[in-house]
């Protein structure tokens, strides 16, 4: 069996003949960035043969010349005898991920926020003892001490084999005062006892002839993660985003509702795909899907441990999670295969997930292990729990008969549509161009990247903001929307998304020299980190036409679907990292939004993120989240005949139909 070595880090991985060095790199723990799943499209899984040979099968996403320097790419290269090969260090300094949310978008006056009701509660409490008189089960006395405490009635409560083997210890430990964790995830199972552990005898608590009331409330100091008073630390919980892009974990405090910490980083998976369809494709073989399903654990539990540090919460006992992301982002994080999603006719293995351990998801140490992990339902192949716990913070959610439409945008697109009485939605693939993919000079949102452009009219000449104020190393997705709107406003850019070279002058040049495309300078040389200038190539402008065109079409095949327009909308909701940085009035003119008032448009910030936080806290979001993803009508729009003619006219600027943009249209001189 050969044997490749993976340089700078002089790691070996033996390997059966014929395996692909992506896979060897998997068998040797190293992870080789390929962002397409492994389909030898992207090119960025390149790596360069520095002894030994392999077997190639073409992919075109290689130069001759990078060919002749020794490049390959590792999912397309197959090993026959011993290699060595070097691979790139990827880096991505300063990524700024959105974690925050807007204020609560619902009308306070019909939609206030529920009562606290946590998902996990910690109650202390005393159990009488037994005697001659009182001879009830040591189970019976706890379910009734919890019914006079907390009113929770002996049918109403439910245990697991743990607590049994532990419950008559812990009551006579200190004369039965005992804390008990109780979790009721929704109002149709009963609460369940997940942990029953003796109080420590210093503790002041009521007698036994007290046992009714409840316990006195905890105070809490100036540490935000703990709670003193009854000898315990705070009851903590965890809401959970899994983005396919990013992922974000927030630490609640669920005795107080208050938010302790919150942390965030790439998905882990986003080398071996930037989006679910690559994801799916990578994970046809087991192993590969085990991988997938490992890197977005080491992710999480990377954040949970984080937040415990950063709260000297070392062996901390986090409680329970409620954990919200697309479909085939909790088929991953579960192990289940996706493979059933991308295919006709898009079936998911589920879209309402029952209650989990942590330590069935692998969810980090910090959590107890029999902590109860509750997902937001799903609506449908690529419409997930994300989506319906993110129309939480809406008014989507509330007793409106009006007309609204909510937007999440990313490598996927989700839109919902609708009001109290209906409810519609779809997903549409984006594509990752807004993350930089496919675009010459494009990055994600990290430091170096131009965020906003203003044209010059006259010159032509770009004036731009960069995040973290350093000098440019690429456009990112809100500066690319920028840079289309001004190219196409000041009339260097004809619809079809081709450059007027009379408009444009010396700014454009050929793209490369075997090539008919054409780049437009956006930032000279003499002003970036590399010295070399950033462009914008006809090819990049298709790419970014298509993501648009994927969107605006989307939410158009909607309104068709229900018989109304544009005109019918109240409320625009724009949800979602990418959405926090839009300028709206850019987007409208690449017609990627609808066109209507500023004042429409509601920006959420990462509202699924707020609303798992909300199902962690309140018993009425965990009832409301099923009730919204029950009264979804799910939209395949693979399957609807007037999406790709929607498409179609959609990939103009800003559409074949200027009717539909009137904004634009007057902007343009149009």
């Amino acid at each position: 069996m050969p044997t490749v070595t993976f340089l700078p880090r002089n790691i070996q991985a033996t390997v059966a003949s014929g395996a692909a060095l992506l896979d060897a790199g998997l068998a040797a723990g190293l992870t080789i960035v390929a962002p397409c799943g492994g389909e030898g499209v992207c090119g960025e899984c390149r790596v360069r043969i520095a002894a030994g040979t392999v077997e190639e099968e073409p992919s075109g996403a290689l130069s001759p010349a990078e060919l002749a320097a020794g490049w390959v790419l590792a999912c397309h290269s197959r090993v026959t005898g011993d290699v060595t090969v070097h691979v790139p260090e990827p880096s991505e300094e300063g990524a700024r991920i959105v974690t925050d949310t807007a204020p609560d978008a619902r009308p306070s006056a019909t939609e206030p926020a529920g009562p606290h009701e946590p998902l996990v509660a910690r109650k202390c409490i005393v159990v009488e003892p037994p005697s001659l008189e009182n001879s009830f089960s040591d189970l019976d006395r706890l379910c009734r001490a919890l019914r006079r405490t907390a009113g929770f009635s002996p049918t109403q409560l439910t245990c697991g084999l743990g607590v049994l083997r532990s419950l008559a210890a812990a009551l006579r430990a200190a004369e039965g005062r005992v804390f008990v964790t109780v979790a009721q995830p929704n109002e149709d199972t009963p609460a369940e006892i997940l942990r029953v552990e003796p109080v420590e005898q210093a503790v002041s608590l009521p007698s036994p002839s007290q046992a009714g009331q409840p316990a006195p409330p905890s105070a809490t100091n100036g540490h935000p993660g703990q709670v003193h008073g009854q000898g315990a630390r705070a009851t903590l919980g965890l809401a959970v985003d899994i983005g396919t892009t990013t992922c974000a974990v927030q630490l609640v405090n669920l005795d107080s509702g208050h938010v302790v910490d919150t942390a965030c980083e790439y998905n882990g998976q986003v080398s071996r795909g930037l989006d679910v369809i690559s994801r799916i494709n990578y994970a046809k073989i087991p192993a590969r899907r085990e991988e997938l399903r490992s890197l977005v654990l080491r992710t999480l539990n990377g954040l949970i441990e984080q937040l415990c540090r950063a709260q000297g919460l070392e062996g901390a006992r986090i409680a329970c999670a409620t954990v919200v992301g697309n479909t085939t982002m909790i088929h991953l994080l579960l192990g289940l295969d996706p493979e059933y999603i991308r295919l006709e006719p898009y079936t998911p293995t589920a879209n309402r997930w029952p209650v989990l351990r942590a330590r069935e998801v692998g969810l980090s140490p910090a959590l107890d292990p029999e902590g109860c992990v509750v997902f937001a339902p799903g609506v449908g192949s690529y419409v997930g729990g994300d989506i319906t716990a993110g129309l939480l913070r809406t008014a989507l959610a509330s007793d409106s008969s009006e007309v609204r439409l909510f937007l999440d945008i990313g490598t996927n697109g989700e839109i919902v549509l609708g009001n109290r009485d209906w409810l519609m939605a779809c997903a549409c693939s984006a594509g990752p161009a807004f993350e930089g993919s496919g675009i010459r000079c494009g990055m994600r949102a990290a430091k170096g990247a131009i965020e906003r452009v203003r044209l010059d009219h006259a010159t032509g000449q770009a004036a731009f903001a960069v995040v973290g104020g350093a000098k440019p190393r690429g456009i990112c997705g809100s500066g690319m929307i920028d840079l289309l709107a001004e190219l196409w406003a000041t009339k260097r850019l004809e619809p079809s998304g081709r450059f007027n070279p009379a408009r444009c002058g010396a700014l454009l040049r050929p793209a490369g020299p075997a090539t008919r495309d054409l780049a437009y300078v956006a930032a000279p040389g003499a002003l970036t980190e590399s010295g070399q200038d950033l462009v914008i190539t006809e090819s990049d402008i298709q790419n970014l036409l298509r993501t648009k065109a994927a969107v605006y079409s989307a939410c158009a095949v909607l309104l068709a679907h229900a018989g109304l327009t544009t005109k019918d909308l109240t409320q625009v909701y724009v949800a979602g990292g990418f959405g926090r940085f839009l300028d709206l009035r850019k987007s409208i003119l690449i017609g990627m939004l609808p066109d209507l008032p500023l004042d429409c448009f509601t920006y959420l910030g990462n509202s699924a993120l707020a609303g798992a936080r909300e199902m962690l806290l309140q018993r009425d979001a965990r009832r409301k989240v099923h009730e919204l993803a029950n009264r979804v009508t799910y939209l395949e729009l693979n399957v609807v005949p007037s999406y790709m003619a929607e498409y179609t006219a959609a990939m103009f600027l800003p559409h074949t139909d200027l009717g539909r943009f009137p904004t634009a249209r007057l902007f343009s001189g149009g």
